[in-house]
């Protein structure tokens, strides 16, 4: 059993998809960030810099309890415990580990940034919105031009790499991101053939209704994004 601490967020995504491809018995503990559950100090106990997604594998190596915190981290923790969406061979291993990088140190940063610069601050700030908006649509045009002449992120087979970006190409995400995909028809092409998948489906399904931010208290934008992540 997999306790699996989450909020649908786009990195929040990531860990539900994956243990819903993989199959693993899993609860949903929900951690509700906009109420500020992620200061709890039973969850940073697991997730030391208060972020969802986390888990805890009951049967984790040698038969105790492990933790897991980060979304790239928790991607391959069940790649490797479940055997799936993990290549055995050397070159397409490390050309899904990559591209899972590519999104951990580049998409979710600077979407992030270009969402809360769009969305959520409180003061407009044109230089920011255009620099993460350009950075954004840079990123885009590189996985446009890699899903050119691969079928997927890390070739022809369908891994990590993809369950960590697809929730950052969410229409909703583009939307906030002022992306016209339309731009990308690869990408386009890839994210219409992930959305059908049903473990894709069901990950999104989790919780879904739960994170309705829109115009943010000061309680609630301090949670997501003030002082109460700096002052602990």
């Amino acid at each position: 059993m997999i306790k699996h601490y989450y909020w649908p967020t786009p990195n929040g995504h990531k860990s539900a998809i994956m243990l819903e491809e993989v199959g693993l018995e899993y609860q949903v503990c929900p951690v509700n960030v906009l109420e500020g559950e992620q200061f709890d100090p039973a969850f940073i106990a697991i997730s030391p810099n208060n972020r969802v997604p986390a888990i805890v594998d009951l049967d984790g190596p040698d038969g105790k309890p492990y933790g897991v915190f980060e979304s790239g981290a928790i991607l391959l923790y069940l790649a490797e415990k479940s055997g799936k969406l993990w290549p055995q061979d050397m070159a397409r291993r490390h050309d899904a580990i990559q591209w899972l990088m590519f999104q951990m140190a580049n998409v979710g940063p600077m979407f992030g940034q270009n969402g809360y610069f769009q969305g959520y601050c409180p003061e407009d700030v044109p230089l920011a919105k255009k620099r993460y908006q350009d950075v954004s649509n840079q990123l885009y045009g590189v996985m446009n031009q890699r899903l050119a002449t691969s079928e997927y992120l890390a070739g022809e087979d369908y891994s990590v790499a993809d369950i960590a970006t697809y929730p950052w190409i969410l229409p909703k995400q583009r939307e906030m991101h002022r992306i016209d995909i339309a731009i990308y028809p690869n990408v386009a092409r890839w994210a219409d053939t992930i959305a059908q998948r049903p473990a894709v489906q069901r990950g999104l399904a989790s919780l879904s209704d739960s994170m309705k931010v829109g115009n943010p208290t000061k309680t609630t934008y301090d949670n997501l994004f003030g002082g109460s992540q700096f002052n602990r």
